[in-house]
């Protein structure tokens, strides 16, 4: 029989705060692009209006 690897639970904690730490990490950073991205077509879109 196949044996199943268990996890102690403060362990187990540990490694689903470091996923969730990780995914905010990503998150935060697409977000910051996003805005960046949308502030930098809006001021082309100021730019292009004033000529």
């Amino acid at each position: 029989m196949a044996e199943k690897k268990t996890q102690k639970p403060s362990q187990a904690a540990s490694q689903r705060e470091d996923r969730l730490k990780a995914s905010l990490k990503a998150n935060m950073a697409r977000r910051k692009a996003q805005a960046k991205a949308r502030a930098q077509k809006q001021e082309t879109t100021t730019e292009e209006s004033e000529r």
